[in-house]
């Protein structure tokens, strides 16, 4: 499955189908007489850069006074003075809409989306005429590209014109048109109600805010064309092939933006006079090569085509719902086509949309939330083959380090480097919610470097790459330095951290009191094991042994340990309180099952499966996705089959209202709104359900439910350097390819006799011992094991 369709045009945004190359994004609506492409550019966001000097150090010393004395509302007040400005906002850049002559009375109409070739299609017929449209956003080129085309010679006859919310101005360039334009210097978040300047802007050629300019080129078979008034015509073409080249002056997190409108121009023709010399079966072919090269990495193979005669994508999910496993493996493959479209090598990460956003004001400002979502974007990387699209979270973490370290030590007076619950462009680390006006629950949570620090250390156990342990170990180290100096001892003489949120969920008090802020949050102790764990393991790697190295052992034995509350759930606070929603969206305190490894076996297992159980089935399209995972260690399949009755259904695309997750008609996921992180949750989380290796060992078809009786899946990474294709009938193991990418030992739980094949060997039986099969395995070999 690879194929979104449908048949009739998007009307509303998240009927638009997305194209990217990592850096450009564009939503295509497929529009009869009037086509649009809403475009994005990755760096336009509001903002300069701004450093500001804060001291908190009195007011954490009286936070953690008013924690100890139980006053928890005090305590939250007195945190709102620790506020820091808001994050800037992800902006969009305009449309360019395409206007036919030949009015929208059509039929034969499709429009679909080949995430297989990244190129989305609309045809349509008027009278005898077949118009096409085919478009695609090319990494190689980094260009817009799209092609009109109609059966008959000389009926392509449009005008193209851009708009944008933002403050622009259009101009005329021989053949071309340019937009150019200005991001606001401020942008406030959509929730802050009643500012009296909610977006401030400065002046062309002055602001210190991003410029930017979108320059379209066009070339055509036969016809002729003209620009005036902003506005490109084409005239009895036969053809006509669009161009947008897209420059920006971001100049990095650290530097203000450039000023200049000419050096943008100047970008922009050498990128369209390059690919004005190519055909467009040219750009297409190498389009498709370089993002094929990405994608058929892995094939997801589940057996059941019911669904796929003549229903368009959202009618089939409505049809079908949770028992279509077509669907199922198709909104599996997108999580990966979109993470491949919206982060590649050497672009910015994948925002809260991804690098999809028509709206000035986005939902969250579409920034960076790090208590969950970006994380969450990322955790298919590894496990789908696309290391590569994890890169730019590596380059935001290395970039976080430097600004989260001079944050701390102006904020907190101590060393080492973090950050709080939101970033952007210019990597802001501070705390959210100035003046006093969020709440501690979201804006107050000082653990997001540790968190981060995970994907670091999981890209070296997935490619067991000692030169990058060695560049990322200093942002490990300084991550490490802050949690030594953040953690306080308890009455008891454990460490605890002080003061302490369970991101957006409260709780009560013995007296009935609602309290957000408070010590020793379950998640807190959570990541700080989860990152001396990984720390010294990454020492050991690196053969490396000093004070520090001593201080984080000593300090990972006295955290305070996990607690099991009264209702036999695994305990949120270190006290045992009251939910304020037993249901709530969050489940931050099992991060220690995943996307940790802290919890993998015993009563805490027990608590964790008791925790899910009574925060039940609802949730939000990241919640249901964190859901998904947690269940997959909880090697429950047949409990993520009931998850997916609360993914695979249609969302009203103009309903804000709807209680809990699904998807949108062109298949993002909604939280609702739109967030992209319930789409790659999803993709993660069939791969947990197939395979898992965060044991020390293969564990194959952990959490497989029973309608998934016959599939297989190739091209998977799992730790220790390895690539494996699995397939399974009856749900029972057939096959497990494994390709070796280091010189290592791989073990198979498995109480099955094993028959191994290999190049240039002769087929062996292998018995496994005490439940366990060990292969020794050199670099590239490749071994086939059949049960």
């Amino acid at each position: 499955m690879h194929l979104l369709s449908y048949k009739k045009p998007g009307d509303a945004w998240t009927e638009a189908l997305p194209l990217g190359n990592g850096r450009i994004g564009a939503m295509h609506f497929g529009g009869v007489e009037v086509e649009r492409f809403q475009l994005n550019e990755e760096t336009l966001w509001s903002g300069p850069p701004e450093k500001k000097e804060y001291n908190d150090q009195e007011s954490l010393r009286k936070v953690r006074a008013l924690i100890d004395q139980g006053n928890y509302e005090a305590a939250a007040d007195e945190t709102k003075n620790m506020f820091g400005p808001y994050s800037q906002a992800y902006m969009p850049l305009g449309n360019v809409y395409i206007q036919h002559d030949h009015g929208d009375i059509a039929h034969n109409y499709q429009r679909s989306l080949d995430i297989q070739t990244a190129i989305s299609t609309v045809s349509y017929s008027i009278g005898e005429t077949k118009y096409i449209r085919e478009a695609f956003i090319s990494y190689p080129h980094q260009v817009l590209v799209i092609r009109l085309s109609a059966s008959k010679e000389n009926r392509i006859n449009t005008k193209v014109y851009f708009d944008s919310l933002l403050k622009t101005q259009v101009k005329n360039d021989q053949e071309k048109i340019a937009l150019q334009g200005i991001c606001p210097e401020y942008c406030a978040p959509n929730y802050v109600q009643g500012h009296d300047k909610p977006i401030v802007y400065g002046e062309f050629e002055k602001t210190k805010a991003v410029h930017f300019e979108g320059r379209l080129g066009v070339a055509t078979k036969g016809g002729k064309i003209n620009t005036t008034n902003g506005q490109v015509i084409i005239e009895k073409a036969t053809e006509a092939t669009l161009y947008l080249a897209i420059a920006t002056s971001f100049n990095g997190f650290n530097q203000l933006p450039g000023r200049d409108f000419s050096t943008l121009s100047a970008q922009n023709e050498q990128i369209l006079a390059n690919v004005l010399k190519l055909s467009f079966d040219q750009l297409s072919k190498e389009h498709v090569k370089d993002y094929q090269a990405l994608y058929n990495r892995v094939n997801l193979i589940l057996g059941d085509k019911r669904g796929e005669e003549a229903l368009d994508t959202d009618e089939r999910i409505a049809t079908y719902g949770s028992n279509d496993l077509g669907m199922q493996t198709l909104l599996f493959n997108y999580g990966r086509y979109l993470l491949i479209s919206s982060s590649r090598a050497g672009t910015q990460p994948a925002n809260l949309q991804g690098i999809w956003n028509e709206l000035v004001r986005a939902p969250w400002s579409s920034n960076y939330t790090l208590n969950i979502n970006t994380e969450m974007n990322y955790w298919p990387a590894e496990v789908t083959n696309l290391a590569e699209c994890h890169e730019p979270l590596f380059k935001l973490i290395k970039e976080l380090s430097i600004t989260g370290r001079e944050m701390v030590q102006s904020r907190y007076g101590i060393n080492g480097w973090t950050a709080h619950h939101n970033t952007d462009i210019w990597r802001k680390a501070d705390p959210v919610g100035e003046p006093r006006h969020g709440d501690p629950i979201w804006a107050f949570w000082p653990l997001a470097g540790p968190w981060l620090c995970r994907h670091l250390w999981e890209h070296y156990q997935y490619s067991q790459d000692q030169v990058f342990l060695e560049e990322a170990l200093p942002i490990l180290t300084g991550s490490v330095q802050f949690c030594l100096e953040w953690l306080i001892e308890d009455e008891n003489g454990y460490l605890i951290t002080s003061p302490s949120t369970s991101p957006e969920h409260k709780f009560l008090t013995i007296d009935g009191k609602r309290g957000s802020v408070t010590k020793g949050a379950t998640m807190d102790l959570q990541i700080i094991w989860d990152l001396f764990s990984n720390y010294l393991e990454a020492a050991s790697v690196l053969e490396i042994e000093d004070e520090l190295i001593s201080q984080v052992r000593t300090a990972r034995e006295r955290l305070h340990p996990l607690q099991i509350g009264k209702y036999g759930q695994l305990q949120e606070w270190l006290r045992d309180y009251e939910d304020t929603e037993p249901h709530h969206r969050h489940v931050s305190h099992l991060y220690g099952a995943f996307p940790g490894t802290q919890i993998t076996s015993g009563p805490f297992l027990d608590a964790v499966r008791q925790t899910l159980n009574r925060r039940g089935d609802i949730g939000t399209g990241w919640s249901l996705g964190w859901k998904m995972c947690l269940w997959a260690r909880l090697q429950d399949g047949e409990r993520i089959q009931e998850l997916f009755k609360q993914l695979f259904r249609v969302v009203p695309v103009n309903n804000q209202d709807f209680i809990g997750g699904g998807l949108y008609p062109n298949l993002f996921g909604a939280h609702p709104p739109f967030q992209i992180d319930g789409n790659f949750s999803y993709t993660a989380a069939v791969v947990e359900m197939l395979i898992q290796s965060h044991k020390g060992y293969i564990e194959l078809l952990p959490a497989l439910p029973s309608a998934w009786f016959k599939g297989s899946i190739s091209g998977i990474r799992i730790r220790g350097g390895f690539e494996v294709s699995v397939a399974w009938d009856r749900m029972m193991i057939q096959r497990l390819e494994i390709k070796s990418l280091t010189n290592r030992s791989i073990a198979i739980k498995t109480d099955q006799t094993i028959s191994l094949h290999g190049e240039g060997k002769k087929a062996r039986k292998v018995e496994p011992v005490e439940g366990y099969i060990q292969l020794e395995m050199k670099e590239k070999e490749q071994i086939i094991c059949l049960f």
